[in-house]
């Protein structure tokens, strides 16, 4: 089993709210067609434009309280919205997609999962199903609610169903040693424990950005890709086991 990660900024323009890039999510789905059903996919998805600004307009990290309540559900509505866009997708292409909200699964504490219910994906991934998740709003003991990103329903997953490996898709070619816009940036190959990169700053990210993807891939128990989603091919790499972007072994 395979999990793929489908970051925001491939399946949106982050700057411009309730954007999607149909064509490139087709395209991707088009290369996970090429090996299913023989490989079992699980995908998750990120908020792009869809979930950040909202998320950071209702001031969602900061726990539940009554001024936020129906910014909450909006937040949520939005990334059901996304989610659907998404979903049909593969269906039109048929594959069998089938959305499980986060919401209704995982449960926090001090911005961590402590609790997630996972036997219905598992069940249903058995049964060539291609489950879908998202980042999403969750249930959080000390304060309510907290924003539970994809990255961090990956690493959950990761060690509850222990996948061959994982694929973080993103706009880039990989994790670099600084911005990656900067003329001297390094493609990084290989990461570990001891790798260190500057912090990076998203208009709408409130999940963490680059820095909290390499620490949630170094929690998980398998090989991890980070690979530019936005060209044809680079799925297909990662699958084989090809070489492509970077890797955490």
């Amino acid at each position: 089993m395979i999990i793929i990660k489908f970051g925001g900024s491939v399946i949106c323009d982050k700057e411009k709210p309730f954007s999607f890039n149909k064509k490139t999510v087709e395209e991707i789905v088009d290369e996970i067609a090429i090996f299913y059903p023989e490989k079992k996919f699980i995908i998750v998805h990120g908020g792009g434009s869809f979930g950040h600004p909202l998320a950071k307009k209702y001031r969602i990290r900061d726990g539940l309280n009554e001024k936020n309540i129906i910014g909450i559900c909006k937040t949520h509505e939005a990334m059901l919205m996304l989610n659907k866009l998404i979903v049909e997708i593969f269906l039109n292409k048929n594959l069998p997609a089938f959305p499980f909200p986060p919401s209704a699964i995982f449960i926090m504490e001090k911005g961590e999962i402590i609790d997630g219910w996972v036997k219905n994906i598992e069940e249903m991934l058995n049964k060539n199903f291609i489950p879908i998740l998202f980042g999403d709003v969750a249930i959080a003991r000390e304060k309510g609610v907290d924003i539970l990103s994809g990255d961090q329903i990956i690493t959950y997953l990761a060690k509850k169903l222990k996948p061959e490996k994982v694929i973080f898709l993103m706009d880039v070619d990989g994790i670099f040693d600084r911005n990656p816009m900067e003329k001297d940036a390094k493609l990084i190959e290989l990461i570990n424990e001891e790798i260190k990169i500057e912090a990076d700053t998203g208009k709408f990210d409130v999940t963490g950005g680059i820095r909290n993807k390499i620490e949630e891939a170094l929690k998980m128990p398998c090989q991890v890709y980070f690979i530019n989603g936005m060209v044809r091919g680079n799925i297909v790499k990662a699958i084989k086991g090809e070489k492509v972007g970077t890797v955490k072994i």
